[in-house]
């Protein structure tokens, strides 16, 4: 796990090492640099040490030289690669570095050699021969790839602060990508806070020309839904369990000790089972739970999967002052505003002393039942029920003729709402609609189920839940893993019609029947509370200060993004509990936070 960098158009040492500095948490164990000697080509990068520790530094260049890689990730096929390419006559120098199977691997197959890796990566290869860069992020969006085109420069890293200590790369708000975040509270492809900075989607590639300083951005990877012949429950019961035992081995790959995130909730608790079915020593896990708030507490429930498989478990009980304390820090590494859940942060806080990798249940949810989302749209009744409520928060009748999918699939702040309660006029002229995005995302030749699953895999989970995964583990220098996203088992569970992978009642009913033996009871029976804050008690309590400062008419009116009634017209209303639509006030102040926080501010 590395943290990558690097420049063309321009020979500067210094802002290159400025770059990799900025993302040493990234990679405390090792650094390195590369300055080709003819062109203004830059690269450099920071290195977690966790395959083949003792070899693997970075940037890596083949045996003639003309070719460099600076590599973020793990290739869990690496040694099924490495053997093929030996065969075609490939030569290898360190013991097992997946970063020179992927140099080689490009070396034998060009820019075709993406579709046969499975794992969490982003790279960059820098080709002397034919004079431009070539990058791909991995399907799923594991690994973040942020670049920049400007003038005669090329820029890229693994994160917006690296980018950011470029002289050359602005730091000016992205209007659309401000627009966009309070309808998904965060920030979808290929935007970023950044009007200058881009973000490679997942599943796709980048070439930059050095001579024609033109950059090219294509699809290689997307998901395809029911194309397995219908099979017995039971067969796929099996084909499932062994699919994801595997996909858990193959993931959990290390020359240095792991653990797991256990929440409580039938998918990290069955990564804790799958692993300790292969392993001899004790698993250590991680569970988080919240001071005074029991509905949310989970930690019992992660203590049964502790006891059945006999793990080294700890567990961690926050409060308010916890997160208080923690916040500018979780916004520094966050780089970008982001609503979502926070509690991760502590898990791999409480992990960084004893460990380098984490394995969590991310994606589990996306592959089974995506948290019921697609019901709505399977159900006439429910969808006049939400068309009535999307008007009824200041949604147009317009737009949800124009763009039905996009209008009703996420519940925050909706186009109307924002363009007449939330920003001034100036700031949101030219803007195109949220939820034409989601539509314009939307395959309406899926049914309902894949549908939803096809436009959260390019959105919600990319950009929300593993962007946060990503940024929260790496604070510590920790590598994350999410073994749900091996290419293999996503794939297959992918080809499951639909009405076999999930039930309208029990979302992960085919899962759950596959491993539900290896999980106690108290994770099969109980219904998930999910890993959250308890948003609306903090911000009526510890954060209500922060809320009212932050939205208070003199502030929106010096920033000039948001109407001056905004504290007023959702605010108020909160905290004197005329309603419960929590969300509305904290992605108001977390964007707010960020806001104040961002690195343009002196």
């Amino acid at each position: 796990m590395c943290g990558i960098n690097g420049f063309a158009g321009r020979r500067n040492l210094e802002v290159l090492a400025a770059m990799n500095a900025a993302q040493i948490h990234r990679g405390p164990d090792d650094e390195g640099f590369y300055v080709d000697k003819t062109e203004p080509v830059c690269l450099a990068m920071r290195r977690l040490s966790i395959i083949d520790v003792a070899h693997g530094h970075q940037p890596m260049r083949s045996e003639d030289a003309n070719v460099v890689v600076v590599f973020n990730g793990e290739i869990f096929n690496a040694p099924e690669l490495r053997k093929m390419l030996i065969q075609h006559g490939h030569r290898f120098t360190t013991n097992h570095s997946d970063t020179e199977a992927i140099l080689n691997l490009y070396l034998h197959a060009g820019r075709e050699m993406v579709s046969q890796l499975n794992g969490m990566f982003a790279f960059c290869i820098y080709n002397r021969r034919n004079r431009k860069f070539f990058a791909a992020r991995d399907p799923f969006g594991i690994k973040p790839f942020f670049y920049s085109v400007t003038g005669d420069s090329f820029t890229f890293a693994s994160e917006l602060k690296s980018l950011l200590k470029c002289p050359w790369v602005g730091s000016e708000l992205d209007r659309q990508a401000v627009y966009d975040f309070f309808t998904f509270q965060t920030i979808p492809e290929p935007h970023t806070i950044y009007s200058s900075v881009s973000k490679l989607p997942a599943g796709h590639c980048l070439e930059y020309n050095l001579d024609t300083r033109e950059c090219k951005v294509w699809k290689y990877w997307q998901p395809s839904f029911h194309s397995q012949a219908k099979v017995p429950r039971s067969e796929l019961k099996s084909q499932i369990r062994d699919s994801f035992v595997s996909a858990v081995q193959r993931w959990s790959q290390s020359d240095v000790p792991i653990a797991c995130s256990l929440s409580g909730g039938i998918d990290s608790s069955a990564i804790v089972a799958a692993l300790a079915t292969t392993r001899s020593a004790p698993v250590d896990t991680y569970t988080v739970g919240f001071k005074q708030q029991e509905s949310l507490d989970e930690t019992a429930i992660a203590r049964s999967v502790s006891q059945k498989w006999g793990t080294s478990h700890h567990e961690l009980i926050i409060d308010i002052d916890d997160v208080l304390g923690s916040l500018d820090k979780m916004l520094h590494h966050l780089d970008e505003p982001y609503a979502g859940g926070l509690p991760s942060w502590f898990i791999y806080q409480a992990m960084q002393n004893n460990v380098k990798v984490a394995m969590t249940g991310t994606g589990g949810d996306e592959l089974f039942g995506n948290y019921g989302k697609w019901r709505k749209f399977a159900s006439r009744r429910d969808q006049f029920y939400l068309l009535r409520q999307y008007c009824k928060e200041g949604g147009r009748m317009a737009h949800a003729v124009r763009y039905p999918h996009g209008a009703l699939h996420y519940p925050y702040f909706n186009d109307g709402e924002k363009d007449q309660r939330l920003f001034k006029k100036e700031f949101q002229r030219g803007l195109r609609p949220s939820a034409k995005y989601v539509e314009h995302l939307w395959p309406s030749r899926l049914s309902a189920v894949d549908a939803v699953v096809a436009v959260d895999s390019k959105l919600q989970l990319p950009e929300e839940f593993l962007m946060m995964t990503d940024r929260f583990s790496m604070a510590f220098s920790i590598e994350a893993r999410t073994p749900f996203l091996d290419l293999d088992f996503a794939s297959q569970v992918f080809a499951i019609p639909a009405a076999e992978r999930t039930d309208a009642i029990s979302l992960k009913k085919l899962f759950v029947e596959s491993m539900g033996d290896l999980l106690p009871i108290e994770v099969t029976q109980t219904e998930k509370k999910g890993f959250t804050l308890p948003q609306s008690a903090w911000l009526r309590g510890g954060l209500r200060q922060h809320l009212l400062e932050l939205t208070a008419p003199h502030f929106l009116k010096r920033q000039g993004i948001f109407q001056e009634s905004v504290q007023a017209a959702f605010v108020d209303p909160f905290l004197k509990e005329q309603h419960n639509r929590h969300w509305e006030s904290w992605n108001l102040l977390m964007f707010q936070l960020w806001y104040q926080a961002r690195p343009s501010v002196a």
